[in-house]
């Protein structure tokens, strides 16, 4: 039986607390790891993006090493606020990657992340960031070599884009507390 100090570590290592995304892995600040512009973060499906991007990993695949990927039970998990605080904490762009439409693990959860994602992108249009910076993809996890060419494209459109005006150009990324 493990401690519960035991099993939140473990799902700190998931990227979820209780099924949530920690909002502690949404910081962007340079310190905390190593990225180049433009930061994109990645919310993936454990069953088919994430386990996609780890075949492209194991493949060798070369792609931007700007992108910061995180593990979600599943992609109807995500909130519109996880969104819209990636772009708070720094981030260029944002990935939501799911499973194939119809190929759920939880039946649904993709199609509720796609609406998620398309209200999350109408918000972002009203308060004068570019809805391009946000995007969802669906793939499954035999699709490393998706994966990889998804990053690149993310990465080039948020390169010719620009950085995100809520980030702070001089000293970095912030976060918002």
């Amino acid at each position: 039986m493990e401690s519960k100090s035991q099993c939140e570590m473990r799902n700190a290592e998931r990227g979820t607390r209780n099924g949530d995304v920690d909002p502690a892995l949404l910081d962007l600040q340079p310190s905390a790891f190593s990225l180049q512009p433009p930061v994109i973060v990645a919310f993936c499906c454990h069953y088919c993006a994430y386990a996609a991007a780890d075949l492209a990993g194991t493949m060798r695949l070369q792609y931007p090493g700007s992108v910061r990927v995180l593990r979600l039970p599943c992609t109807g998990k995500i909130e519109v606020n996880y969104l819209l605080a990636a772009f708070e904490r720094g981030a260029d762009g944002v990935i939501v990657a799911g499973c194939l439409e119809g190929g759920c693990h939880f039946q649904e959860g993709n199609l509720r992340a796609r609406r998620r994602v398309e209200r999350a992108k109408q918000i972002l249009s009203e308060i004068g960031l570019e809805p391009e910076r946000l995007e969802m993809f669906n793939l499954s996890s035999a699709e490393g070599t998706r994966f990889a060419e998804i990053v690149t494209t993310m990465n080039e459109r948020i390169s010719e884009i620009g950085p995100s005006p809520l980030r702070k150009a001089e000293c970095g990324m912030r976060s918002v507390e």
